[in-house]
């Protein structure tokens, strides 16, 4: 019975560090990070750098619906160049071509608007 708690102490022991090294990880601030990336609503100037059309029947679409338009766009993003892939209204999709300069309204990382960029 003595080993049995002297097990479970040191058992314990482990787990308690374990938690304590991994919750010391998970609350490191990352140095020289200025991405605002996932943070409330916020508007990005950015490039149409590709344009994607996935007629009906191929994989993410189904056969009876209209396919899905994507617009991939690159922008900065406080120091860093972000790149990021939206699936697009078809009227969006025609409206901007690559390399157009748009801005991109986000709101927690989902895409609300595109606007023109002049």
């Amino acid at each position: 019975m003595r080993l049995e708690v002297a097990g479970r102490r040191g058992a314990a022991a482990v787990l308690l560090a374990a938690l304590l090294s991994a919750a010391g990880c998970a609350s490191a601030k990352p140095s020289n990070n200025p991405s605002r990336a996932g943070r409330g609503f916020r508007t990005l100037e950015a490039t149409v750098t590709a344009r994607q059309y996935n007629p009906p029947g191929s994989p993410g679409t189904t056969m009876s619906g209209s396919g899905t338009w994507i617009l991939d766009f690159e922008a900065k993003d406080g120091e860093a160049t972000a790149h990021y892939r939206f699936e697009v209204s078809r009227a969006d999709y025609n409206r901007y071509q690559e390399g157009d300069s748009v801005l991109l309204v986000m709101a927690d990382d989902r895409l609300r608007e595109i606007r023109p960029h002049h």
